[in-house]
């Protein structure tokens, strides 16, 4: 399991590395599909906290 989660979380570190210009530590931009992505998140997280709180 340490295995595991070492491995994913050196992909997850690695993965800002095969972002193209503009997502990074130092760079961010937004594009139009993110918009689809907070939506879903958002969602998500409406439809946790109302199952929670019943």
């Amino acid at each position: 399991m340490r295995q595991l989660c070492t491995a994913l979380t050196s992909f997850v570190i690695s993965s800002t590395a095969l972002a193209h210009e503009g997502h990074g530590a130092t760079e961010m931009h937004w594009h139009a599909t993110d918009l689809w992505g907070f939506l879903v998140f958002g969602a998500l997280a409406i439809m946790v906290i109302w199952h929670l709180r019943k």
